[in-house]
């Protein structure tokens, strides 16, 4: 992806955002820390603030696939939740180049504000439970922090229970 095409998704981004009337702060990031726990070590933002946006295929049905947003703090549950609500036996995540297919966006930079309005969007409820998280802006040199209700805006917005487990933490 040039740097031509980042800003072009970053301005339809903040354009979407404007469009639903959604308060939100930019980040600015370098590309290389763009990966959430880069970005979180680099920036100091706490892993339970960030958001990720995960796009999901079906294995066997193409043109089948999800958006999922789960907290950096939380693995998705892609064999039971996502299958299940994709009503499929097997999915996994999209590699680089389908999420860049599906979405027109690099992972590290996948925001639900830039996705296509076909595609279902799968919240956690743990996201929704923050008062402020920080997503993806559409490409890997912007951030966006905004506080969760205004993912709801989105037409293909829908919150689940389960979608993700929390991750254990390491032990020290």
């Amino acid at each position: 992806m040039s740097a031509d095409d980042g800003a072009a998704i970053e301005e339809r981004v903040r354009a979407r955002l404007a469009a639903l009337g959604i308060e939100y702060e930019t980040i600015a990031c370098d590309p290389d820390f763009a990966d959430t726990a880069a970005f979180c070590a680099r920036y100091g933002v706490a892993p339970e603030q960030s958001a990720n946006t995960i796009v999901v295929a079906a294995r066997k049905d193409p043109g089948v696939a999800c958006a999922c947003m789960v907290l950096a703090t939380c693995r998705l549950d892609v064999n039971h939740a996502v299958c299940d609500l994709l009503g499929v036996r097997k999915a996994s995540f999209a590699a680089a180049d389908q999420t860049r297919g599906l979405t027109g966006m690099m992972i590290g930079g996948v925001t639900p504000f830039g996705l296509p309005d076909d595609l279902p969007l799968y919240i956690d409820t743990r996201v929704m439970a923050q008062d402020s998280v920080v997503i993806g802006g559409g490409g890997r040199s912007i951030k966006i922090r905004l506080a969760p209700a205004g993912l709801l805006l989105l037409p293909a917005a829908r919150v689940i229970d389960g979608l993700a487990g929390v991750v254990e933490a390491s032990p020290a």
